[in-house]
């Protein structure tokens, strides 16, 4: 990858911005390094431009499904089995697991978020737990990720927007009070980890503001285990 001045990410934010429930997926989100003029990390001059403008996360519309977010045929069975999508094989152990330390039983996985084929392309929900109180939509990534935590960030809150929540806690028959939490959840040992022990101010003040709560995943003993992490 060549290295950008800070004008030519600032213009490819601004370009970007204009369709925000894509916005995640642009390739400057992630970019490593720094800039070549004013030597500043690709992912904090992304994250201090939207927190200057968080009211672009108000252009990401709510899409409703006609059917329920709750797939009857998950049965924590991998339908393709010679998939190599790491993180579904991932979400499906998790499912089998059922109880995962801090954020509580697992709901389901690969929750699907379009209503019709023709909505934008968007992803789905990879894991989705209930602790009583919060419901957390969890954006997994593998063990060896290369994404950025400001991807993983972007991707888990655009999810929670694009989401019909009134809907999807009838669906699930949870209550109507229930917090709902947009997380990444990802490997302690990972570049993500890695990324954020570097503390990173920009990326840091925008998960704040955007009431983002991160997990890190690990397995001890065969065992999924979880760690808050900010």
């Amino acid at each position: 990858m060549s290295n950008y001045t800070e004008p030519e990410i600032i213009s490819n934010i601004e370009e970007a911005s204009q369709d925000m429930q894509m916005f995640y997926q642009q390739k400057f989100v992630n970019y490593r390094g720094r800039t070549s003029d004013t030597k500043k990390r690709y992912t904090e001059i992304i994250a201090g431009y939207l927190l200057e403008h968080l009211e672009l996360f108000s252009k990401i519309n709510v899409i409703t499904r006609g059917s329920s977010y709750k797939v009857s045929s998950h049965d924590g069975i991998l339908q393709n089995k010679t998939s190599n999508r790491q993180e579904e094989r991932i979400a499906i152990d998790l499912y089998h697991q059922k109880e995962l330390p801090k954020i509580g039983k697992v709901l389901d996985y690969q929750i699907p978020l379009k209503n019709v084929q023709k909505d934008k392309e968007t992803g789905k929900i990879d894991l989705m737990t209930y602790d009583g109180k919060n419901l957390y939509l969890l954006e997994l990534k593998k063990p060896d990720s290369k994404e950025t935590m400001l991807r993983c960030v972007l991707e888990a809150y655009t999810y929670s927007k694009i989401l019909d929540q009134k809907k999807i806690l009838e669906d699930f028959d949870l209550p109507d009070t229930t917090k709902i939490d947009p997380c990444p959840l990802v490997f302690k040992e990972g570049d993500q980890k890695k990324e954020m022990d570097d503390n990173p101010e920009k990326l840091t003040q925008l998960i704040n503001a955007l009431d983002i709560r991160i997990f890190y995943l690990e397995v001890i003993d065969h065992h999924y285990q979880v760690q808050y992490g900010n």
